[in-house]
């Protein structure tokens, strides 16, 4: 949805079973307007009661994946240009609604996510490649979080995402000290799943999009749900929220392909039910 020659837009299709999202702003490195992430936020909502997905793809076009929020467009929507001083709560009211929701959707919803970065993923571009399922980025792509460079302190979700994926010495690097790090040591620490050569990286989140999209999409949303919720509760709640899991996930229709594949000794097709 475009609102103006220079909101930028975001663009959609959907691909056997894969929504395609494609941040498209290039001349701003596509760096998210206020129309931008109300799209995305309202694409993923609508995603994750679509029965006919099993999984999502995130891009950028052009050169970079995502520059972080529109902070020119956000100054000025929060009253922090000119001689306007902003509402109290200003900030507090509406990023729980925006920027907040979106790295929310991307880590709750029960698809699974993968994002494909190159060039520069900045702020809330690096956010939402850390909140993502699987990133696949090019091994000279650079995840930043600007946020003490700029003078202000790091938001949606930064401070959860990075010492759970990094530890807390490398997390405190980007978030403190403001270290850039290129895809290769991004894979290395374990912030993303893979950094391939540029030219590689289209073809390389496409399979694994396309591998994701022919699983029990079921189970693996409710794998993905149980991983995040182990991150916060002891070994015994995390097994009873498996159990219960379980015994949805032995419900599907994907459930009786896999057990008659395996007594088949074949390879199940999976229909996502």
């Amino acid at each position: 949805m475009r609102d103006d020659a220079d909101a930028g837009a975001v663009r959609l299709s959907t691909d056997d079973a894969v929504l395609r999202i494609t941040l498209d702003r290039p001349g701003r490195r596509n760096s998210l307007s206020h129309s931008m992430i109300d799209e995305l936020v309202a694409t993923l909502t609508r995603a994750a009661s679509d029965d006919s997905l099993r999984a999502v793809l995130l891009t950028g076009a052009g050169r970079d994946f995502c520059s972080g929020a529109d902070w020119v467009a956000t100054n000025s929507a929060a009253g922090n240009s000119g001689d306007r001083k902003p509402r109290p709560g200003n900030l507090i009211r509406r990023v729980p609604h925006q920027a907040n929701r979106l790295v929310e959707l991307i880590t709750t919803i029960h698809l699974p996510v993968v994002c494909a970065v190159q060039g520069w993923a900045v702020g809330l571009g690096c956010n939402l490649a850390l909140a993502a399922d699987f990133t696949v980025a090019a091994s000279d792509a650079n995840l930043w979080e600007p946020f003490i460079d700029r003078g202000f302190s790091p938001d949606s979700g930064a401070t959860w995402l990075l010492p759970r994926l990094a530890g807390v010495a490398r997390a405190k690097r980007m978030l403190l000290l403001g270290e850039k790090v290129s895809g290769t040591d991004a894979a290395d620490w374990g912030l993303i799943h893979q950094a391939v050569v540029a030219d590689e990286i289209t073809a390389a989140a496409d399979d694994l999009v396309r591998r994701l999209a022919a699983g029990p999409t079921v189970a693996i949303g409710l794998a993905k749900q149980a991983v995040n919720f182990g991150l916060n509760a002891t070994l015994a709640q995390s097994m009873a929220h498996e159990l219960s899991d379980l015994e949805l996930a032995c419900r599907t229709a994907d459930f009786k392909e896999g057990l008659a594949a395996f007594r088949a000794r074949r390879a199940p097709d999976f229909h996502g039910r």
